[in-house]
């Protein structure tokens, strides 16, 4: 199984020929690192901003994106949440988005 596991992350890995003992270490540490990788996505969506590197379009794309890997790792977004998410990393240019956006959707409810 080792030959499998890149070079870098061999030494962390226990010496042992007990395919149990293994796979219950790796299995531990894994969800460690689900916990840590949860709390590095949600940072990265709470924070995002649209900017001029990519268009509205990539931007929306890489939140949702986003959501799909916190999904895969348990933790779901509900869509209305990652709208607002969505809607207040936009740059001031696009209020008469956000506000339209508002608009409709309280008319709608």
């Amino acid at each position: 199984m080792l030959m499998s596991i890149e070079n870098n992350i061999k030494y962390a890995l226990p010496k042992t020929k007990n395919v149990k003992k293994f796979t219950k270490f790796v299995e531990e540490h894994s969800q460690t690192a689900d916990k840590s990788l949860v709390g590095t996505l949600m940072s990265t969506l709470t924070t995002m901003k649209l900017d001029s590197l990519c268009t509205m379009h990539e931007h929306v794309i890489e939140m949702t994106s986003i959501t799909t890997r916190l999904k895969s790792l348990g933790m779901t977004l509900d869509d209305s949440f990652l709208m607002q998410f969505i809607l207040n990393s936009l740059s001031s240019e696009y209020g008469p988005f956000q506000m339209n956006y508002n608009t409709t959707k309280d008319k709608c409810a």
